[in-house]
């Protein structure tokens, strides 16, 4: 796999995170930080309906899926490999660069989906978390695999496939480091699962005179009604091979729980 080079942001990404820490702290202290990975039930909640519209994956008459089942789902250090280690901040990492205003509703709306987590809207039922460290370019990775109603999930993905249209540049103010200049374009990622989606959203700014640009990949698999979300990157960019790995390994490690096996482990060393 190729990588990234590390010491070019290395020493800024500490800067701007412990400062931008500071403004932000009370925001992870909601009473809803995990760990470095969790298991839990979600009320559905549906999203405004999107203006693309496509045919969907038939609703799934499987079992729902378990919490245990959930959380088996998730991937784990191994399958993305030596580079990656678990780690809770991506959960307070989010909040520090990601958080802003706009007043395009529907890019506002992907600002706070990447803030909460949430990707594709509050789960109607089980659900897990992890997040991981990349050691290699200081980028974290947050992913999720979750329960959702059918309905509720068409229109997620439907919106997401409409962002690169609708929020293709906007600006982002009120940020705990100032003013930036947010762009999203679409991605591409492997065949997986019945549907998906990829984006990569940069923002530029500057933090006391320093420019900076943080790189964010985005990326959503549904299998039947359940789906995996993920967001991978950081100052020191986004490396997208460990995107499309998860992507394509996380999905095929659902749908082996779902029909009842249990996922393959990934050999040592196989992903570097």
């Amino acid at each position: 796999m190729n990588r990234r080079p590390r010491r070019a942001a290395h020493v800024f990404v500490s800067t701007l995170a412990a400062g931008a820490l500071l403004t932000t702290a009370g925001c992870s202290e909601d009473g809803n930080s995990r760990g470095s990975s969790e298991a839990v039930s979600s009320p559905s909640a549906e999203l405004s309906a999107s203006p693309l519209v496509k045919e969907s994956p038939a609703a799934s008459t499987a079992p729902a899926l378990t919490t245990e089942q959930a959380q088996t789902a998730l991937l784990t250090n191994t399958d993305l490999g030596s580079e990656w280690t678990q780690s809770k901040a991506a959960e307070s990492w989010r909040a520090t660069m990601v958080k802003g205003k706009t007043n395009l509703a529907e890019c506002q709306k992907l600002l706070d989906a990447l803030v909460s987590g949430e990707l594709l809207g509050d789960p109607s039922g089980s659900r897990a978390v992890t997040g991981f460290a990349d050691s290699d370019n200081d980028a974290q990775m947050r992913y999720e695999v979750a329960a959702y109603d059918h309905a509720a999930l068409d229109k997620s993905f439907d919106w997401l496939k409409s962002v690169p249209v609708t929020c293709d540049q906007f600006t982002a103010t009120d940020t705990p480091v100032g003013t930036q200049t947010v762009q999203v374009v679409e991605t591409s990622l492997p065949s997986a699962g019945d549907d998906r989606q990829g984006l990569q959203m940069t923002a530029t700014g500057a933090l006391e005179g320093t420019p900076f640009t943080l790189t964010m990949d985005i990326a959503a698999v549904r299998v039947g009604d359940n789906a995996i979300s993920l967001t991978n990157g950081g100052l020191g960019g986004a490396d997208s091979d460990s995107t499309s790995q998860a992507v394509q390994l996380g999905a095929q490690r659902l749908t082996d729980v779902l029909a009842g096996k249990t996922p393959a482990e990934q050999p040592p060393g196989q992903q570097d």
